[in-house]
């Protein structure tokens, strides 16, 4: 009788224990969640990232730039104005065609991403043609001084495991966005206003362009920059967005 109760006192103990980590796993996760980037993956796979520390007032303002040379100049001088640095996604056959717009950018103090080299869905590619977007990308964008982008935004953000998994395995962090401001199809300067200004989060990543489709966001932007800082908002880059919480994952289809 005597080995039967000691067996059980140590399965007590064990359980008992058990169940305190438990409880200690539990309140952590509570508290820390909103600290955490928000991405999509699957389980501990390669990450494509949305949105940066909730805890910090620090957002991200992204602009895709695909056609035309038109609307960077007049975008760069309200960021100018205003203060404020943004991250440029790229597009490598439209810098390989505009290197002094891609200077100016640089310049100006703002972040370069990648978007591929042609617009074209990865989804509709097969896993060389991926590789082969990419590399030509790469290729263009160090023949004009910039070296190691290590951010990317695929082709209209269009993502599955096996395009998110490719494309990570390549170095690259996969970027997309929460707030898409939807400016290329000129939806009306106050639409964009109120999307940006409504919508906006701590730590959000915002989506507009600078192709020349966008004939509405220099105008938006002379309210949108200062409406956030007054806000209480600051602007950083992606990168340094990214760096400043842990990460949290949720699938990708």
């Amino acid at each position: 009788m005597l080995l039967f109760y000691t067996i059980k006192l140590k399965q007590l103990k064990k359980y008992a224990v058990i169940g305190l980590l438990s409880i200690i796993a539990l309140v952590f996760i509570t508290t820390q969640s909103k600290q955490y980037l928000q991405v999509f993956s699957s389980d501990a796979a390669p990450l494509a990232i949305s949105k940066g520390d909730q805890e910090s007032s620090n957002v991200s303002l992204t602009f895709n730039i695909t056609w035309g040379d038109q609307i960077v100049e007049p975008i760069l001088k309200q960021l100018d104005e205003h203060d404020v640095r943004a991250t440029f996604f790229l597009l490598g056959e439209w810098a390989e065609h505009h290197p002094h717009l891609v200077d100016k950018i640089s310049e100006a103090g703002h972040e370069i991403g990648m978007l591929g080299y042609r617009y074209t869905s990865y989804l509709e590619m097969d896993a060389n043609e991926v590789t082969r977007d990419l590399n030509l990308a790469k290729t263009i964008f160090e023949k004009l001084g910039y070296k190691d982008l290590k951010l990317i935004r695929t082709p209209s953000g269009h993502l599955n495991e096996e395009v998110l998994a490719l494309v990570s395995d390549q170095g690259y962090d996969v970027i997309q966005w929460r707030i898409n401001t939807n400016d290329w199809k000129a939806p009306g300067v106050e639409q964009i206003i109120d999307t940006v200004l409504s919508e906006t989060e701590n730590g959000d990543i915002i989506l507009m362009h600078a192709s020349d489709s966008a004939t509405q966001t220099e105008d938006a932007l002379a309210t949108v920059l200062p409406g956030l800082q007054q806000k209480g908002y600051q602007f950083v880059t992606v990168s340094e967005l990214i760096t400043q919480a842990e990460i949290e994952t949720k699938p990708v289809e």
